[in-house]
């Protein structure tokens, strides 16, 4: 007789970004094909999305409801202090209801985008100083991390890292990053981002004229380094990737835009009310999966957030990254397009182009070196998922508890 295992799923899930619930999608997955007995339920950023796109019972990650919000008058201000306070009990509670939490994928041990230490690497902490605290297995499962410069941010990683029984890292500079800021990472390993094991729609053929550009688009300002200069960094970017959508019809190539976050609506209506063509039109993507299903229908894929180029590489569609953080060329040299990036900070619309025109040119064998690589990647997903059964489900039967080998 199977034992229920009570697992618990933590992030900042269900709160618009296309990239985070992809990687939730994606252990949900495994938790049902391997352990359908267990029992889940996540503590995550918008609790009524994911109750009702996964069907899974959630709690709100902070008591505060306005904590992303700035807070300026004094009642505000108290408030997000209180709620400081309140969330250390909070998820001490929820962390001891649970045998084993999960934090699926995400750049949780990275700060490549504005991010203060007293917002989600403080919850990180509190989560697995509370795993540690009651005995709870937390594991870190194909994370993003980079080295952090400002001080409280970085202790606040560093320990959450440390206190974590299972790490392992969606690339290798994550792992070499956290050993840099102190963490042993002698038992950790690296393995695809989980969204590699999302099911992916069949890739359409290359028209055999030219068809449909996918431009993937981001609300981007830089970095936590980068605050003194966003606004400048803002409208570099949108600038240069507005010359390079009218390069494209003018052309006459038909040009898709697609987003992977909420926020980024504005950045396509400041598209389509430059261009002002016909030929661009914009997609809304609820999902990784509608993601896919746009790409796979496209000739060529540009894109700029790291989980809108692993959809297009999941669809074998050639993809030039517009990169705003190391992760992004890692994972392009991964997949054997390093050579095809391009900097989100400093656009260059007509160098942008020349890389575009390149890729295009070497398309078909691209198209092959993808397929390649993502065979590899589906592999080295179903090592992981292994791994994390033997870690994290001691008890399992283990007649029944194989390698989770459906890559759909």
């Amino acid at each position: 007789m199977k034992t229920t295992t009570r697992v618990g799923v933590f992030g900042l899930l269900g709160s618009g970004n296309l990239g985070n619930d992809g990687s939730l999608e994606a252990v949900l997955g495994y938790l049902r094909a391997e352990h359908p007995e267990a029992d889940v339920d996540a503590l995550c950023g918008g609790p009524e999305a994911v109750t009702a796109r996964f069907g899974i019972p959630a709690t709100r990650l902070h008591w505060n409801r306005a904590e992303y919000r700035t807070a300026s008058r004094a009642g505000a201000i108290a408030a997000k202090g209180l709620g400081k306070l309140v969330d250390v009990f909070r998820t001490a509670a929820w962390v001891r209801r649970h045998d084993v939490v999960i934090v699926p994928g995400m750049g949780v041990l990275e700060a490549t985008l504005p991010l203060r230490p007293w917002g989600f690497p403080y919850s990180l902490f509190l989560l697995c100083a509370s795993g540690r605290l009651f005995g709870t297995r937390v594991a870190l499962v194909s994370v993003g991390a980079a080295e952090i410069g400002n001080r409280p941010t970085r202790a606040l990683v560093r320990w959450s890292a440390r206190l974590a029984p299972y790490r392992s890292y969606r690339d290798a500079q994550s792992r070499d990053a956290m050993r840099a800021m102190g963490v042993d990472t002698a038992r950790d390993e690296v393995y695809p981002d989980l969204a590699f094991s999302l099911p992916t729609p069949q890739a359409g053929a290359p028209s055999g004229s030219p068809g449909t550009v996918c431009v993937g688009v981001m609300d981007f300002h830089g970095g936590n380094d980068d605050r003194a200069r966003a606004d400048e960094i803002y409208r570099r970017y949108l600038d240069g990737t507005i010359r390079f959508v009218r390069a494209l019809v003018e052309e006459g190539r038909p040009v898709r835009l697609l987003t992977g976050d909420r926020c980024d609506a504005a950045v396509v209506a400041a598209i389509l009310d430059a261009v002002n063509s016909p030929l661009v039109t914009a997609a809304e993507p609820s999902s990784l999966a509608d993601l896919m299903k746009e790409m796979s229908t496209a000739d060529t894929v540009v894109a700029v957030r790291y989980h809108n180029l692993i959809c297009a590489l999941k669809t074998g569609t050639p993809v030039l990254a517009l990169s705003y953080a190391a992760k992004s060329e890692a994972l392009m040299e991964r997949m054997g397009l390093g050579a095809y990036c391009h900097p989100a900070r400093e656009v260059d619309a007509d160098r942008l182009l020349e890389q575009f025109r390149d890729l295009e040119k070497h398309s078909t064998e691209l198209r092959q070196t993808l397929t390649e690589r993502n065979q590899a990647a589906a592999q080295q997903l179903a090592h992981q998922f292994a791994a994390l059964t033997a870690a994290l489900f001691p008890t399992t039967d283990h007649a029944h508890a194989h390698a989770y080998r459906e890559v759909r």
